[in-house]
């Protein structure tokens, strides 16, 4: 998303100081009128004069005041202006982080152990190219069946937080979280680090969505890679490590 997930590369591996700027400050509070929902326009308020912003010396967007987890003000086309969009995007981007760390996970770990001879699993770009137990317009079924049931569950927490916290085949199992995307409990935080102060909560949502965000763009890049250098990301690691001079993204574009 552009709104959040997109503040992003750039905050999630940078300090305030990035680029040799330094963190916002705001001497003069901006007194500003309140914003309609059709309103498409990024206007300026009074900022945390500690607060990180993803362009030093910007001023980011009165809807992103800084109370997010991982809200560096990046919303220049005002995608999260109208407030159940913003509610709609930070759910979004939580997801699409963790399916990224995941898939990011599953791309390089099998094939950094593939190459170190531990495991013998084939490429990821090339997985669902391989037989497996039963076809593939079965493991798709099966897979949209168990998704779809997720997700309807979490859609009905947005919709009414807490309507979901009991589980339905063990009604004993219940959820902790009061969150809408952080259920808590035994399966969702068995070290109960969702717990904590809340300044303590916010920080680790923020290295969530930090480490998040660099996985979406991890996946992406290695994509890219096997696409232009017919190889993993691992491959062209031990590739660039053995001829840093020669083996770089530029060979890749370099006519053979």
């Amino acid at each position: 998303m552009a709104s959040l997930c997109a503040s992003s590369a750039i905050a999630a591996i940078s300090s305030p100081s990035f680029l040799g700027g330094k963190k916002l400050r705001l001497h003069k509070k901006l007194s500003v009128p309140a914003v309609s929902k059709s309103a498409a326009t990024v206007r300026a308020v009074a900022a945390d004069p500690e607060r990180p912003i993803w362009f030093p010396g910007s001023t980011p967007p009165e809807w992103l005041d800084g109370s997010l987890p991982g809200d560096f003000g990046f919303d220049p086309l005002g995608l999260s202006s109208d407030p159940d969009s913003l509610k709609w995007n930070v759910q979004a981007e939580i997801v699409h982080c963790r399916w990224a760390m995941l898939g990011a996970a599953g791309i390089f770990i099998p094939e950094f152990l593939t190459k170190i001879g531990i495991l013998n699993t084939p490429s990821w770009y090339t997985a669902g190219e391989q037989e497996y137990f039963t076809d593939k317009t079965t493991l798709f079924v099966v897979e949209l069946i168990l998704i779809g049931w997720a997700e309807g569950r979490r859609w009905a927490d947005i919709i009414k937080p807490g309507s979901v916290n009991t589980d339905p085949i063990f009604p004993n199992n219940k959820l902790t979280g009061t969150d809408v995307g952080y259920p808590g409990g035994l399966w969702f935080d068995p070290l109960g680090w969702g717990s904590g102060s809340p300044a303590k909560i916010k920080e680790l949502r923020t290295k969530e969505i930090k480490n998040g965000r660099l996985a979406m763009l991890a996946v992406m890049g290695a994509w890219f890679q096997h696409i232009y250098t017919g190889t993993g990301p691992i491959d062209n690691l031990f590739a660039h490590l053995a001829d840093p001079g020669h083996a770089t993204i530029f060979a890749a574009f370099t006519p053979k």
